[in-house]
């Protein structure tokens, strides 16, 4: 019966968040029991294109260190976030988020190559933070009931508890960077006068991921909800 119920939770997670969870869980998982490690896993761009490892372009986003509180905060912070932007304003536009997936992905990956950065996870977990902040700004925030404030200032206050933990800022910087420039293409500078929407999302992934019926049962996580645990909690102004 638990079983069941666990499977059926795991089925109402929508596709591109499950899917990408569960590459991270599983990842993190293959390295626990030393099936693999991670020094097949990071981002090196000598043995990507001289040596032809393509797969560290993908493995660095999917490894978040050993298991522990670091690799458990972000997994709550990704699954959450992600989530609510797969059902909030990418609803019914898989094609666009999975876009958003491989924009974002190329941006820190030509970045990474001037940062010596090894591992993008956490900075594409930061950017997710960032373009969902902009898009929920209304939203009231408490973090470890602490400290109140609202929506778009989410990705500093991760930045700043990053840095009491003694973890380099560069990883957050990055992903706040990538969330803004997203951010700013799709949804500030289409709007303003004589601005044109410049990322357009290439047919084959519409073709591939659009689908035009919704699931009846399809049970969306509340987005006035955007933590769902004590360090993400939030409510809308007025509700």
């Amino acid at each position: 019966m638990a079983y069941q119920s666990l499977r059926l939770e795991y089925l109402q997670i929508p596709p591109v968040s499950r899917a990408y969870t569960t590459a991270c869980v599983l990842t993190t998982a293959a390295v626990q029991l030393e099936l693999i490690t991670p020094f097949q896993l990071y981002f090196n761009p000598e043995l990507i294109f001289k040596h032809f490892q393509i797969w560290r372009l993908i493995t660095n986003f999917l490894f978040f260190g050993p298991v522990g509180f670091n690799f458990l905060f972000n997994m709550i912070f990704l699954y959450r976030y992600c989530r609510m932007l797969e059902e909030g304003s990418f609803r019914g536009r898989t094609a666009d988020f999975v876009f958003m997936f491989l924009f974002g992905g190329f941006l820190m990956t030509l970045f990474g190559l001037f940062v010596s950065l090894v591992f993008l996870g956490q900075a594409f977990t930061i950017m997710l933070v960032y373009v969902w902040s902009r898009r929920n700004p209304y939203v009231r925030m408490n973090f470890f009931g602490l400290l109140n404030f609202q929506a778009p200032f989410l990705p500093w206050v991760l930045m700043g508890f990053s840095l009491l933990l003694g973890n380099s800022i560069i990883v957050d910087l990055l992903g706040i960077a990538v969330g803004h420039i997203y951010f700013f293409l799709e949804d500030v500078f289409p709007s303003q006068p004589g601005g044109i929407r410049i990322l357009k999302t290439p047919s084959i992934l519409r073709t591939i991921f659009d689908t035009p019926d919704e699931d009846p049962n399809y049970n969306p996580l509340p987005e006035e909800r955007p933590g769902g645990f004590a360090w993400g909690e939030g409510q809308r102004l007025g509700g």
